[in-house]
């Protein structure tokens, strides 16, 4: 559990170091039928945004951990990716696109923590 909370820790920083905004931590533990522990959400302001977001959190996350995403989708257009780290899966949207699927929400019973904005 304790790698886990590393791993999330570990992706906020990636996502901070490109200035993605608005990252909303999921913790799905303790919920039937979930498909992973944590869900981590961000935003940014426009694809090539999305898309640097997306590099920084597999290259810090590859740094620090040794880990890489057992799979990433989303690139072609780099409206919403998806990162895929087992135990933990990482949404990065464009801010229309995440407000339409709505993910902080999808799962009712989740314990949402909010990450401040970096200045």
């Amino acid at each position: 559990m304790e790698a886990t909370k590393q791993l999330v820790q570990t992706i906020i920083k990636g996502i901070q170091e490109k200035k993605g905004s608005n990252i909303v931590v999921a913790d799905l533990n303790g919920i039937d039928g979930t498909i992973c522990r944590y869900f981590v959400i961000c935003q940014g302001g426009s694809p090539t945004q999305v898309d640097a977001i997306t590099d920084s959190i597999g290259e810090t996350v590859r740094k620090e951990l040794n880990e890489k995403p057992v799979h990433v989708v989303g690139r072609e257009n780099a409206q919403w990716i998806a990162m895929d780290y087992t135990d933990a899966l990482v949404h990065v949207f464009l801010p229309d696109v995440r407000e339409y699927y709505d993910l902080e929400h999808l799962w009712d019973d989740a314990k949402l923590t909010y990450i401040p904005d970096l200045d």
